[in-house]
């Protein structure tokens, strides 16, 4: 009888750091409350909306726990994600590049409160959001037909025998 042996899946931890403007430059943006009638600069959300229709929606995410095998990006667009009803959650990214496949050795995770939100620049690799909660609801500003002509995933498990869990 002939049988193989399967490979098992490397879990790698990422410890997930509070979120800063200046932790998560290489990604994209932290956007967080400004007073009323404040002019445009650069502390605003720097958007590339412009390759189709906006689309600015609510969604409803059910708890998937922490590990991830897959990470996703966009290359047509800026995308927003921020959490209502002020709930922290969590988001692994590595920065955009070249290639085809995100840079394992700078990928980083992210603790992201509930009174901000993130721009991912155009290109960043993104895994989440992720939380502990049964679910959570997070409004999204990417283009209307993102996930259908702009979704490219690598997939860790395939191409490395690597799983990654933010702790």
């Amino acid at each position: 009888m002939l049988g193989f042996m399967s490979e098992s899946i490397s879990t790698k931890q990422l410890s997930a750091q509070w979120v800063t403007p200046d932790n998560f430059r290489s990604y994209g943006q932290v956007i967080f409350a400004a007073v009323d009638g404040k002019s445009f600069d650069a502390e605003d959300a720097q958007l590339n909306l412009q390759n189709g229709i906006p689309r600015f929606y609510i969604m409803r995410l059910h708890h998937k726990g922490r590990k991830f095998g897959k990470i996703t990006r966009h290359v047509q667009c800026t995308q927003c994600l921020g959490s209502l009803e002020g709930k922290d959650w969590l988001m692994a990214v590595a920065p955009p590049g070249d290639s085809y496949k995100p840079s394992l050795e700078d990928m980083a995770a992210f603790r992201i409160p509930g009174n901000c939100f993130i721009k991912l620049d155009v290109g960043t690799w993104h895994a989440g959001p992720y939380f502990d909660a049964d679910f959570v609801d997070f409004y999204n500003l990417e283009l209307s037909n993102t996930n259908v002509v702009d979704h490219f995933s690598f997939d860790l498990v395939k191409n490395h025998n690597l799983e990654f869990e933010i702790v």
